[in-house]
């Protein structure tokens, strides 16, 4: 007959601490991020030094957009950061936002500023990313700041990728060695985070798969997986069967979609279904709650470094026509 000792207690107890899902909460670690920066901004004033001043350019009406963008501007008033928010109309021709962005360049009250994506159809991006001052790229895009981040060299990560690495420092989550793989290759997420899991660094040492639409047998990467970094658009796309028990799951992806029964008339969708998938998970982000709030707080943080130069000193002019 089975009989449980002390140390069969112990034993069981570790087990289900192993296998316990704990929630990687972005809404409780981005307010303290927050309330970081808001204590940094006060010793700024009380030595006489500028606040912090972000400034966002909105092209066109879409609703998403204009929801992430009102949520910066709060935020920033949360943490006591100045705010501009410059509104265009969806038919502004290239040239013109380029002249925009140019006036935000070369203006000295204006620490950071960030073109919120996606951008009309008729506007190249790839031309407007780079019309913006490196110092002043708080959103990590120039490929002066992405060059930099990939030697491992002091600048801006990416928002998300940057709120992704803080969550995982400040739950103490061990990266070192862990197979990592990452769903999606855009350059706003999935490539600089592929990047930034393998870098040698306190959150990186990583063994890194990146997946995308066209990785065969993606089912076989993601049961190999430590860590899955899900960041590829598709609602619910990561199934239970995908993952193996006591895997790490980063859910990156929001999808709206229509819901009558609520105040907002839709609801929030991750890339992972998180009811079946937390069930084998040892961390999860949700969603809402997870990773969009660490971005913002990410976008902060890369604007306090902006004002206090910590990356580069501030130029006297700078134009998209010197590139």
């Amino acid at each position: 007959m089975f009989r449980k000792t002390n140390q069969t207690k112990i034993s069981y107890l570790f087990l289900r601490q192993i296998f316990t899902m704990q929630l990687l909460d972005g809404k409780k670690i981005s307010a303290e991020i927050k309330s970081e920066i808001a204590e940094e901004v006060k010793r700024l004033k009380s030595s006489g030094k500028k606040v912090p001043h972000l400034a966002a350019v909105l092209v066109g009406d879409d609703g998403a957009s204009q929801t992430y963008v009102s949520s910066k501007v709060k935020s920033c008033e949360e943490v006591g950061f100045k705010s501009t928010l410059i509104r265009l109309k969806n038919d502004i021709t290239e040239n013109e936002l380029i002249t925009q962005i140019n006036l935000l360049n070369n203006d000295d009250s204006i620490d950071g500023f960030i073109v919120q994506l996606p951008l009309p159809k008729h506007i190249n991006e790839a031309r407007i990313l780079l019309a913006v001052a490196p110092e002043k790229d708080v959103d990590g895009f120039h490929p002066m700041n992405v060059g930099r981040m990939t030697l491992n060299i002091p600048s801006y990560i990416p928002a998300t990728p940057k709120g992704i690495l803080e969550i995982l420092k400040r739950y103490n989550i061990e990266t070192d060695g862990k197979h990592c793989v990452v769903i999606g290759r855009s350059n706003i997420v999935g490539l600089p985070m592929s990047i930034l899991m393998a870098r040698k660094d306190k959150i990186g040492n990583c063994t890194v798969t990146l997946c995308h639409s066209r990785t065969k047998n993606l089912k076989e990467e993601t049961l190999r997986a430590d860590i899955i970094i899900a960041a590829l658009g598709k609602q619910e796309f990561l199934k239970a069967d995908m993952v193996k028990k006591g895997v790490v799951v980063i859910d990156v992806g929001i999808t709206r979609i229509e819901d009558k029964t609520k105040k907002s008339g839709y609801k929030l969708l991750g890339d992972v279904a998180f009811e079946e998938v937390s069930k084998k998970c040892s961390y999860i982000t949700p969603v809402p709650g997870g990773i969009g709030l660490m971005t913002v707080a990410s976008l902060l943080q890369n604007t306090l470094s902006a004002a206090k130069e910590e990356f580069y000193k501030k130029t006297l002019s700078f134009s998209v026509d010197e590139i």
